[in-house]
């Protein structure tokens, strides 16, 4: 879906030289802009974590918890769904936003694990994103067919892990943590292929080229975070 809404910015013929021009620039945008929520996210989880404030008002209740959950998938709809519609400057200010609420509600990890395997998982996590990123971008394999296999097979975890909800199996849960990071360490390598021939297509650095790049940096950061999630549960130990 979100391709067909950018296929229209394709350019031909005396164009090659703005796709070339604008390419580098919008691909480092979308790693910045990436980066960046994922500061944000980690510095507000940390803070969060450490204030027994935030703690209770965040954990003490849970309408308030799950109105952060509810809040993070609209932040995630509306700037996907209508970012035609918002200028570059509101669909900035809602992925800042929504980075903010997303470490909200990760400050439970610090309760959870200690801040060392935390570290650890982040680094095994940062290294395994960075060389899959760099296959999905330098790869001459069209990843579309992976892509569909693995969104559907990202369906399925998450029905097993609400099965599992009620189930409270142990085993299954590590089953679906292993097969999670399978499934987004091949996501990550196709939506970086997806996102530089998005980027190849745009005309120009204008502000719906940059929205584009936000898009990607969201889209980077969803799978960062998610690979961070699943690795965590596999090497966590938990404190008690």
């Amino acid at each position: 879906m979100k391709e067909e809404k950018w296929t229209d910015t394709r350019l031909t013929g005396d164009s090659n030289f703005a796709l070339s021009s604008a390419f580098p620039a919008l691909m480092r945008k979308v790693f910045v802009w990436m980066t960046l929520a994922l500061a944000i996210t980690g510095i507000t989880a940390f803070g969060v974590a450490t204030s027994p404030t935030l703690l209770a008002i965040i954990f003490g209740s849970k309408l308030m918890f799950w109105g952060l959950i509810i809040a993070e998938f609209a932040l995630v709809f509306a700037i996907s769904g209508a970012i035609n519609k918002l200028s570059l400057a509101t669909a900035t200010l809602l992925f800042i936003l929504y980075s903010v609420v997303n470490g909200a509600t990760l400050s439970v990890i610090f309760l959870a694990f200690s801040t060392a395997v935390i570290a650890k998982t982040f680094f095994i996590t940062a290294g395994t994103f960075g060389v899959m990123a760099l296959v999905g971008y330098t790869t001459k394999t069209d990843l579309t067919s992976m892509g569909k296999l693995l969104f559907m097979a990202l369906l399925g975890i998450i029905i097993a892990s609400v099965v599992n909800m009620f189930v409270h199996s142990s085993g299954f849960d590590l089953i679906i943590s292993y097969i999670g990071v399978l499934i987004f360490v091949g996501l990550t390598a196709y939506d970086t292929q997806k996102i530089k021939q998005l980027c190849l297509m745009a005309p120009n650095g204008g502000e719906m080229s940059q929205k584009l790049a936000l898009i990607g940096a969201l889209e980077l950061y969803l799978d960062f975070i998610n690979l961070f999630l699943y690795l965590l549960r596999i090497f966590g130990n938990n404190k008690d």
